[in-house]
């Protein structure tokens, strides 16, 4: 399959938080994959890492699952990590948009796996989403806790079918 671009649509509570385009990698029926350059503005920086003009994001998306997993590498190809997005399953429409809706819980895994961090779990609190569509956030919870696992036991590459 030849690659196409994509306009990738993170929505937040009902909100477009943020668009770009990316490149369409793959899409299987249930997983997609695109990869775009860093699209905030300037420099991000978290703490924990910094995001910067010149990265590089391979994001995965799933149809059937809660969350999107995106592998951040410099622009000379070093790894970063896995920045791991709870959503609700991934949607595309007929226009080339892939639209996600971020619930707020995120998941940090550093490129050596040695630092796993769980984000935003008080944002995701003070959300109301428990309030408002407590299946949803039972949903969120579970996912969240799946990608610890992953990270933990296998590592987020093996979860994407490349290596440890």
């Amino acid at each position: 399959m030849s690659a196409r671009s994509v306009e990738v649509v993170l929505l937040k509570a009902g909100r477009v938080k943020i668009r770009y385009p990316a490149e369409l990698l793959a899409d299987d029926g249930t997983r997609i994959t695109v990869r775009a350059p860093w699209a905030g503005e300037g420099s991000r920086d978290f703490g924990f890492v910094r995001f910067e003009a010149g990265d590089v994001f391979t994001e995965y998306y799933w149809r059937d699952r809660w969350y999107a997993v995106k592998e951040v590498r410099t622009a000379g190809g070093d790894l970063k990590g896995w920045y791991c997005d709870v959503t609700r399953p991934a949607e595309t429409t007929g226009t080339g948009e892939l639209r996600v809706e971020d619930l707020d819980l995120d998941l940090w895994v550093s490129g050596d796996g040695a630092t796993i961090l769980r984000l935003d779990e008080d944002e995701f609190a003070a959300g109301g989403l428990a309030g408002r569509d407590p299946e949803a956030a039972l949903r969120a919870m579970d996912a969240l806790d799946e990608l610890e696992l992953i990270a933990r036991e296998g590592g987020l590459g093996v979860l994407l079918g490349g290596q440890r």
